[in-house]
């Protein structure tokens, strides 16, 4: 019979308890967890306050706000917006959990010049909003791999942030195609405790790279935040190993007050309160939580 991480920690603290003698090797107990929240942009309302009733219909604890668009000119940095969103959080309970400026992928950070004003402005919003985090992604026109000149420019510029971000108490993280080794190297450069790897399994394997060595090589201190999607599908019916990756994550000791955020895990035209709660179960399951 096949058994769930979450039945084989009910079944590990059942031993030590009867026996007294602790758990079976290789059975651990997360001291605590990490919350369940989803992007808003894959619950279909992409910096829009409706995200919020969506999340509390799906059971979500928080939700991941994108920051807005050109546009809009960012809208979320308006401070009577700001206001909105704090008072749906308080009326339905759904925290926002992080922030993200999803549109470097088209107006990239590593080259267009309104990109830096974006990033420095995320961390006021960030703030004014109680949150910690903010995604910079990279991908599409904004995508790294392969390119030096690229990866050099964002050093420079998020050397230049960091300042401001280590003063506010955020973190600012890169979400990206590139390695493990090639994170941690841009990191280093940098020098800043701000600045971290938001990962994505999902996009780490797309890349072609084995998840559970680039966690491990990157280690719980240098992730900020994590993305949890098998793009198109329920949680379960991709490629993903998601029983091993919850067991290295709870290894490294990566839990706590932290986030992972549901992002496109739906099938086409399904609809996404129903594959949410799936996939809440499904994530409960497996990282053995209550």
């Amino acid at each position: 019979m096949m058994l769930t991480r979450r039945n084989l920690l009910k079944k590990a603290a059942a031993f030590g308890l009867l026996t007294g003698m602790g758990f079976p090797e290789g059975y651990t107990l997360p001291l605590k967890r990490l919350h369940i929240g989803a992007c808003d942009w894959s619950l279909g309302k992409s910096s829009d306050p409706a995200a919020f009733a969506i999340a509390k219909e799906i059971g979500l604890e928080g939700i991941m706000v994108n920051m807005g668009s050109v546009g809009n000119n960012m809208h979320l940095r308006d401070k009577s917006l700001q206001q909105v969103y704090l008072k749906e959080s308080e009326k339905t309970k759904i925290k926002i959990s992080s922030l993200a400026i999803g549109e470097l992928n088209d107006v990239p950070y590593k080259s267009d010049p309104r990109s830096e004003e974006w990033v420095s402005d995320s961390i006021d919003v960030a703030r004014n909003l109680g949150v910690t985090v903010v995604l910079l992604a990279f991908f599409e026109k904004g995508d790294l791999r392969n390119d030096e000149v690229g990866k050099k420019e964002v050093v420079s510029r998020l050397k230049k942030v960091a300042a401001k971000a280590e003063k506010m108490g955020i973190t600012l993280g890169i979400e990206s195609y590139l390695s493990a080794e090639e994170l941690t190297d841009m990191i280093q450069q940098i020098g800043s405790k701000s600045i971290k790897v938001y990962y994505d399994f999902r996009n780490s394997a797309d890349a072609g790279y084995d998840v559970i060595k680039e966690i491990k090589f990157l280690g719980k201190e240098a992730i900020c935040e994590l993305h949890i999607k098998e793009n198109g599908l329920l949680l379960g019916e991709g490629t993903l190993d998601w029983n091993k990756i919850a067991t290295t994550l709870n290894d490294m000791g990566y839990y706590g007050d932290g986030w992972m955020q549901l992002e496109w895990a739906n099938p086409k035209g399904a609809n996404v309160v129903d594959s949410y709660k799936k996939n809440i179960k499904f994530l409960n399951d497996t990282f053995g939580y209550s």
